[in-house]
């Protein structure tokens, strides 16, 4: 169980908690819990990270606090709502402030199992999505001031003839310049090249295909 993805469930019903504490458990969960908002935050610090389902309305801080003041803290933990007295206005502002669902109470046992391995699977491929631009973002960061100006020319169709005009060097200065940026990126191509420039916001979509299509 150590290695067991971890639910941290935030509601005041006690009663509602230890029944889901058991369910989650016997599922092959982790479980953590919490009579408040404000017992969870300030366990905050030491908790594992992992799914939180997070009871609406709760006295002293609602859920929708919560998640308010989690994403001010810049944890992205996935979230479930449970509610016995929501409303669709409500379900709007917390799906749209990032929840991966909003489940009505009493949940049923499949319902909510369900609801949490879509959380954790989404979670794990927004994870994958964001290191992979970290590490693209690394890689255009290793460009040299220079190089960075012949890659931001190159990624929109401008030739090396034309490059060298715009920035007053040799047709034989940019080929390097050239060179060197496609090593430090990992491409073999300006297509490559291209995508990357469009995945770290360099470049806006429309000039990136114009850009590809004079490659």
């Amino acid at each position: 169980m150590a290695g067991a993805p971890v639910i941290h469930i935030v509601d005041d019903d006690l009663s509602l908690r230890t029944a889901i504490s058991r369910l989650l458990r016997a599922s092959g969960y982790q479980v953590a819990d919490y009579d408040s908002a404000i017992s969870f935050l300030r366990g905050l610090a030491s908790a594992k990270p992992g799914c939180i389902l997070l009871d609406v309305k709760m006295p002293d801080l609602g859920g929708l606090q919560l998640q308010d003041e989690l994403a001010r803290l810049s944890r992205s933990w996935p979230i479930i709502f449970m509610t016995g007295h929501g409303d669709i206005p409500m379900s709007v502002r917390a799906i749209k402030a990032g929840a991966e669902d909003f489940l009505s109470k009493p949940v049923p046992r499949e319902t909510l199992l369900e609801a949490i391995e879509r959380a954790f699977a989404r979670h794990a491929a927004m994870q994958q999505k964001k290191d992979q631009l970290d590490s693209l973002r690394s890689l255009v960061a290793m460009l040299t001031a220079r190089e960075a100006e012949v890659f931001a020319l190159m990624v929109r169709g401008k030739l090396n003839k034309q490059i060298a005009h715009l920035i007053g060097t040799s047709e034989r200065t940019v080929k390097a310049h050239r060179h060197m940026v496609m090593q430090k990126l990992q491409v073999r191509s300006l297509a490559e090249a291209v995508s990357i420039a469009e995945r770290v916001g360099l470049l806006e979509p429309s000039a990136a295909s114009e850009a590809k299509s004079t490659s």
